[in-house]
């Protein structure tokens, strides 16, 4: 008898056990699913690279390898404004990461820890002005700009990029604020701290995951935007690099080789940046979305 409920249990274990498991044949179909995906995902900037590895005459052939020359690089760096570009896209990057993580993480702690005349007002419009896009604020932002003087000045391109990335960025640094205890806030005050002595010392460390995204998305928002700094910039030695590479194309034709050289050593910042903050990514943005 002792046998036989043995057995059938052993059955039931591995029933229970193998219910969990994929067929041979799923197994399989997934592999193959993750592998079509992947070279979907690496085929476009693989085949940036090997283009701008190509000289021009053979830029446009479908051969991966041919006559494999840097030229397009020295070209780029000695016969461009490439460098004057890659300055002004570090600086206005830097400096709209630089505000938009302390106007972004000082206004989610606001709203996630006081209460105050028109807070609920400033919630709403931190969430509506996430709705308009490019093309409807690009003509009222440039006349503002132009009635400040800030045309064609890394300023006036720092405070559009702030709001894009802000109001964003606010929205999820009080959900993250959320989610840490207000016990902490009570006890620097015992402590003695004020507000902002709180804020600094306390809530800011236990906040880097939700500061990485901030970051991360400021950084990428100035990095990579193309419609402001074509429209609001003049001037080969004042472009970004999202506005150099357009003189690569033009109604005649596209130099192949310079403009994805360009895209390739432009991308290096941003992977850069994405490494740095990839660990606090995840943690971040699920922590921003649990009471948002």
């Amino acid at each position: 008898m002792t046998t036989v409920t043995d057995t059938t249990a052993r059955h039931a274990v591995r029933k229970v056990r193998l219910r969990g498991e994929r067929s041979p044949l799923a197994s399989v179909g997934l592999h193959l699913t993750l592998i079509a995906a992947s070279v979907i995902a690496v085929f476009p900037v693989l085949w940036v690279l090997l283009t701008s590895l190509k000289p021009a005459k053979y830029a446009t052939t479908t051969d991966f390898f041919r006559e494999t020359t840097f030229v397009n690089y020295t070209n780029l760096i000695r016969d461009t404004e490439f460098l004057n570009w890659f300055a002004n896209s570090v600086i206005i990057s830097a400096l709209s990461t630089a505000i938009g993580v302390f106007v972004a993480a000082t206004t989610g702690y606001a709203v996630s820890r006081f209460r105050f005349p028109g807070k609920r007002g400033l919630m709403w419009t931190l969430l509506i002005t996430q709705m308009f896009p490019v093309a409807v604020l690009i003509v009222p932002i440039y006349n503002i700009m132009s009635t400040l003087g800030l045309l064609n000045q890394p300023t006036g391109l720092v405070i559009t990029y702030l709001t894009i990335s802000v109001p964003f960025c606010a929205w999820m640094m009080k959900g993250f604020f959320d989610t840490i205890p207000r016990e902490i806030d009570e006890s620097g005050e015992v402590d003695g701290l004020t507000p902002f002595g709180t804020f600094f010392r306390l809530i800011l460390p236990l906040a880097k995951p939700g500061l990485a995204v901030t970051a991360f998305y400021s950084f990428i928002t100035a990095w990579g935007e193309v419609a402001y700094a074509s429209a609001f910039l003049v001037g080969d030695e004042n472009l970004t690099l999202a506005g150099g590479l357009q003189k690569f194309v033009n109604q005649y034709g596209a130099q192949w080789g310079p403009m994805t050289a360009a895209s390739v050593l432009i991308a290096i910042p941003a992977a850069l940046v994405f490494l740095f903050a990839q660990k606090h990514l995840v943690t971040g943005m699920s922590a921003g979305a649990v009471k948002g």
